[in-house]
């Protein structure tokens, strides 16, 4: 058993830890709601409406939304291709896996900046510029190989004596997948659509090359413009990047257990 000394010591470590990761949050917001443009912190004067006018000057109305579809376009893409991938790969076994899997994570190998000219010139030749479409598309690719190498660690971690008693029972493949292996590993996908949430959704570099139209640009490439409009307005700046942040602070404030649960668990099992 674990003694108090221990246990008081583990506490103090943690708390420590904790006070560490959460100042410079909370120094964030308090810079947000500075009343000075400097960012000059004033905890009896804070000033909320720092957010509306950064709302308004950045135009994030629209831009939260063009987010909000091209991040759920993509997560939804790459967690049923990143399923079906992984039980594929994991469970039915392909022919030629042993050389189609390794290509796949490949993908996981090469950064966007080495692709992306050939990747913009293809998608420009099939209208997919500066379309949420494109975008979405081009997340779900880089998104895939990660979610199927994810998925597949975790559908081989299921105990195989389970898939063979359903199989046995008369369960076809989809049967299978849906009714058996999704239940149990319903923490490693949430985790996945979490992962490929935030990914998406702060990204800046491929926005920046597909999408040129200000109309229908995301939050972070409105974020970036609001920035070089408002470089002297620093509780200005802090507040259009709370903005921004703000989906991704909320879900995970929601579904961290079984995000936590989902790495425990899923996490590069063979």
């Amino acid at each position: 058993m674990i003694s108090r000394a221990e246990r008081l010591l583990n506490h103090s470590v943690l708390i420590l830890v904790s006070l560490f990761v959460l100042f410079p949050v909370v120094w964030f917001l308090f810079t947000a709601l500075s009343p000075d443009r400097s960012g000059q912190i004033d905890l009896f004067r804070p000033q909320f409406g720092n957010f509306i006018t950064a709302w308004n000057e950045g135009g994030f109305g629209s831009a939260m939304l063009a987010s909000a579809v091209i991040t759920l376009g993509a997560v939804v893409g790459q967690t049923v291709l990143a399923v079906l991938s992984g039980f594929a790969f994991g469970v039915l076994g392909v022919v030629g896996q042993k050389v189609i899997f390794p290509l796949v994570l490949f993908g996981l190998m090469i950064s966007a900046e080495v692709f992306i000219i050939p990747l913009y010139y293809t998608f420009q030749s099939m209208g997919l510029t500066n379309t949420w479409l494109g975008l979405i598309i081009s997340q779900i690719g880089m998104g895939v190989p990660f979610g199927a190498f994810w998925m597949r660690a975790t559908f081989r971690a299921v105990p195989p004596s389970l898939i063979e008693a359903a199989q046995m029972d008369g369960a076809r493949s989809w049967r299978v997948l849906w009714q058996i292996l999704m239940p149990i590993s319903r923490p490693a996908v949430l985790t996945l659509a979490l992962l490929s949430f935030m990914w998406t959704w702060n990204d800046f570099f491929l926005s920046l090359v597909f999408i040129a139209d200000p109309s229908i640009q995301p939050a972070t490439l409105a974020l970036g413009v609001f920035q070089g409009k408002n470089t002297l307005d620093v509780n200005l700046l802090a507040a259009g990047s709370l903005i921004v942040a703000i989906p991704v602070l909320i879900l995970y404030v929601f579904f961290q257990r079984h995000f936590i649960s989902g790495v425990l668990n899923g996490a590069i099992k063979e």
